[in-house]
């Protein structure tokens, strides 16, 4: 059975460790720059949600969040930053308990999210659990 729990800072190294899955699975692993130290503090801010999946004691998946507002609507959302399943768990419903228990904290709200055009596995999913996907071309700009 898995279990899912809210991680603390206790769980940085933890979490940093699912992380680094993810970025693998991805081929991004210089993308994380956040060490365990940061993590600890991020786990701390109360509008920073990561939400755990373990079976047997062992992490297998996560799921992150944090509050954001829209100014076009003027409501309140979840921004999802990440949903990450073990490969061994893939396909075992983990990440939809994952995605359950992000909608059950929304209460109403929209949870929003990006996902590249290559992860056709996960653009899958998320259709299979009723998501709307659009297409739309993510900007970054690293101001001096």
């Amino acid at each position: 059975m898995t279990s899912i729990r809210r991680a603390t800072p206790d769980d940085a190294t933890t979490v940093h460790d699912l992380m680094r899955g993810l970025a693998e699975h991805q081929g991004q692993t210089s993308a994380i720059t956040a060490s365990v130290e940061d993590l600890k503090s991020m786990l701390a801010r109360p509008e920073i949600t990561y939400l755990i999946a373990e079976r047997d004691g062992q992490a297998v998946g996560y799921v992150s969040w944090f509050g954001r507002i829209s100014f076009w609507s003027g409501q309140d959302y979840l921004a999802l930053d990440d949903l990450y399943v073990t490969d061994a768990e893939r396909g075992n419903g983990v990440g939809e308990r994952l995605m359950q228990a992000a909608a059950e904290a929304a209460e109403g709200k929209v949870i929003r999210w990006e996902v590249t055009e290559a992860n056709v596995a996960a653009q899958r999913f998320y259709a299979r659990i009723g998501a709307t996907l659009t297409s739309k071309k993510i900007c970054r700009w690293q101001s001096r």
